[in-house]
């Protein structure tokens, strides 16, 4: 992240995101595959070694083999064609987009942190109990803990959109997207970036 500033001095706290080229790689037809869209290839597949049928694939459509496969579906095909490129130019400034990511990966945490518990009394004869659930079920009846109970265990590593983020500034030369606010993941990681259809 770093910050920009507006042309009335205001500043402003972005992400900066490499958005694109992304080839298209393959069509996806409704009367073919019951389904409009067009998958893209992202990023460089550099030191992995690629199999036969992705060879094949990508030489089909005489593209580079690249790092991501993905599908964006669409109401009907456009003027887009298999080895097109989608640029960050998709996007203008003050645009809202939704951005998903897989959030960071915490491990193993406790119910406070996991699930904000606001702990145990630190007095009253306890010494050893204040970062701990409490009761997680009844006793005799039902004899057994709900479903869903809230509790300690792994945490983060989960997809998450962020919704309604504005564009603040588009970099086509640099393939660059500069968004308000941040976004879920590690630095470095993969995102999916749509037109936000949120008021």
């Amino acid at each position: 992240m770093t910050r920009v500033y507006r042309e009335d001095g205001t500043m402003v706290p972005v992400t900066v995101i490499e958005a694109g080229p992304c080839r298209i790689v393959a069509l996806r037809t409704r009367e073919k595959h019951g389904y409009n869209a067009y998958q893209v290839g992202f990023g460089a597949k550099r030191g992995v070694l690629v199999n036969k049928p992705e060879t094949g694939h990508f030489k089909a459509a005489g593209v580079e083999p690249t790092r991501y496969l993905r599908e964006i579906r669409v109401d009907e095909l456009g003027e887009y064609k298999v080895g097109d490129a989608l640029t960050v130019e998709l996007f203008r400034a003050g645009q809202k987009v939704d951005v998903t990511g897989i959030s960071r990966g915490l491990g193993f945490t406790g119910v406070m942190k996991r699930h904000n518990f606001g702990g145990g009394p630190i007095t009253h004869g306890q010494s050893d109990r204040q970062r701990a659930p409490g009761s997680v079920g009844a006793s005799s009846y039902p004899s057994r803990t709900f479903r869903g109970q809230r509790m300690a265990g792994r945490m983060g590593g989960e997809s998450k959109t962020v919704v309604g983020l504005r564009v603040e500034r588009v970099i086509p030369e640099e393939n660059l997207l500069l968004v308000r606010g941040s976004v879920p993941g590690l630095e470095n990681g993969f995102l999916k970036i749509r037109t936000s259809t949120r008021r």
